[in-house]
């Protein structure tokens, strides 16, 4: 049985993969969203489930003030079987200012994969996407770009390795530089280090997380090399040419494009080996809206089927290098998880999985013992804020979705509003919302969009509304996105305009990079941070798979 790629639509960027036994994990980055890290689970390669998160507690991870596409990045999932025991080693990104790149790397280890996880332990801040492997004589290695930050050095850097002492919980010396890439594609990045029959593998990203990406390999008898670059490289790419690329420093590269390629972006992977011989590749890529290549969904992940050749290097099984959008599937016995409820009653006494917040713990704000059967929100600051904003959202995994929620709210001044939001990020979003109007002389509906910052109230279609409990609707079909209302939930009002669904996106945001949309509720309270907005259920639907 195929399968078809992306396995996790939506925004999961920068997997890592690992196995314990019979079970296989990929950890994903969250930038600033809340809980960090999801790792998802699978048996059959095929079918995947949210798990777990690994930051869960915000007094460890404060998040709040950094900027979109901060926070964290890249997480390392491994797991060493002598000491049965899980490591994941995490960048929390804190700026990018004049390009310090200014990040801080810590470890934190767990017997059960769902924890709990031990206080993080810091390593250093040379440069993100650091990794560790455990050796076979009981040695960690911690990898990671050494970014470069000096004029006149060929930048972004080159991969350095460190030792890590685990009795003393802190690396060993200064790290050291070992490889500046496979290739001349440039913006080398997300070394992962393993081993295989007494050889080394460094396996790498090149040519920067867009539209020139990759991924490339090199081998060494010994973790400081030398180390030769597979003479194949890239491995796996949607770009096949190469080029050298090493003065140009932008992530992006537009103008590598492939028409031809249903999977754009690809790169930046990991690796597992099966014990039924089977070696399976995950690694990050994107579906732009076209001609202006805009990735509302942000990156996703895919996951290629590969080989090993009888000179030791990995391949696809497929053959070439391009990134496959259907894979020959696993010969591991079929699994299927169970899957998510497209509705949410909120009938539980815990927040569903798949919600995340900006920056804070959903929990901070949600309430849902307070009216049994209904999730109360406290509003808190503008949702343009940085700091601490209540949006309780999901990832949109599919630009063909809909979303409704049922909502009772009160407002009585008009500093309190609360509603359905379609968020990018805090200067990028759309939101109906219910909000006191003075014009009006009581409660009302309307639309705000922040456009890069710039705000848009859409008064002209604004509506009075009583104090009742009504219905909101989302509807994101391709490229248009439109808000719709009711008072009983079957006949229904348009409201505000169509909105260009590929503007919320990585390439069309001037002030984040890097993650994807979400759709949620939120609740906004700018006075005392006090006021609650009730909502009955939240239903998310995929229309068409696509």
């Amino acid at each position: 049985m195929l399968i078809k790629n992306p396995i996790l639509t939506g925004f999961h960027a920068d997997p890592c993969i690992c196995r314990k036994d019979d079970d296989y994990y990929i950890a994903v980055s969250s930038f600033e969203w809340f809980p960090g890290i999801p790792i998802y689970h699978s048996r059959d390669m095929k079918h995947w489930e949210l798990y777990t998160h690994v930051l869960t507690d915000e007094k460890t991870c404060d998040l709040t003030r950094l900027p979109s596409a901060k926070g964290i990045w890249a997480p390392c999932l491994s797991y060493c079987k002598e000491e049965d025991l899980f490591y994941v080693v995490y960048g929390v990104m804190n700026s990018m200012n004049a390009r310090y790149f200014d990040i801080n790397n810590y470890l934190i280890t767990a017997r059960d994969i769902r924890g709990p996880w031990s206080e993080p332990v810091y390593l250093h801040s040379a440069g993100f996407d650091a990794s560790l492997m455990h050796d076979d004589d009981g040695r960690k290695w911690l990898v990671s770009l050494d970014w470069e930050t000096r004029t006149d050095y060929e930048k972004p850097g080159q991969i350095c390795i460190v030792e890590y002492d685990p009795a003393a919980k802190a690396i060993k010396g200064y790290p050291r530089r070992i490889w500046r890439g496979g290739t001349d594609r440039g913006c080398l990045e997300a070394p992962h280090l393993t081993k295989r029959n007494g050889m080394y593998y460094l396996m790498c990203a090149e040519g920067g997380t867009g539209y020139y990406h990759c991924v490339t390999m090199a081998r060494a008898k010994d973790p400081f090399g030398p180390w030769e670059g597979d003479p194949k490289n890239p491995i796996l790419t949607a770009v096949p040419e190469n080029h050298n690329e090493r003065a140009d420093t932008d992530h992006l590269k537009p103008r590598y494009y492939n028409p031809d390629s249903y999977l754009q972006k690809c790169g930046h992977g990991s690796y597992v080996d099966c014990p039924n011989g089977e070696t399976w590749l995950v690694h990050l890529c994107s579906r732009p809206f076209t001609p202006e290549l805009r990735c509302t969904l942000g990156r996703e992940t895919a996951i290629q089927k590969m080989r090993w050749t009888e000179d030791g290097w990995l391949r696809l099984a497929s053959g070439g290098n391009m990134a496959q959008t259907y894979v020959e599937g696993s010969a591991l016995p079929d699994w299927v998880p169970e899957a998510l409820p497209e509705t949410d009653d909120f009938n539980d006494d815990r927040l569903g999985i798949q919600y995340y917040a900006p920056r804070i713990d959903p929990k901070s704000f949600c309430d849902l013992t307070a009216r049994p059967g209904w999730l109360r929100m406290r509003g808190q600051e503008a949702r343009s804020s940085l700091n601490r904003v209540s949006i309780l959202a999901r990832k949109l995994q599919s630009v063909n979705a809909e979303v409704v929620t049922k909502m009772e709210f009160k407002p009585e001044i008009h500093q309190h509003s609360a509603g359905l939001i379609l968020y990018y990020d805090n200067m990028n979003y759309a939101c109906l919302r219910k909000y006191w109007s003075d014009t009006l002389g009581g409660p009302a509906i309307s639309v705000v969009r922040l456009d890069n910052g710039k705000k848009t109230e859409y008064s002209d279609s604004r509506r009075a509304v009583d104090d009742a409990a009504l219905y909101m609707k989302l509807r994101i079909k391709g490229r248009e996105s439109r808000f719709s209302w009711s008072a009983d939930g079957e006949r229904w009002e348009e409201i505000g305009p169509a909105f260009d669904t590929s503007e919320f996106s990585d390439e069309y945001s001037q002030f984040g990079e890097f993650t994807g949309c979400f759709v949620g509720m939120t609740c906004a309270d700018h006075l005392q941070h006090r006021k609650c907005a009730d909502f009955d259920f939240f239903t998310y639907r995929d229309l068409y798979g696509e």
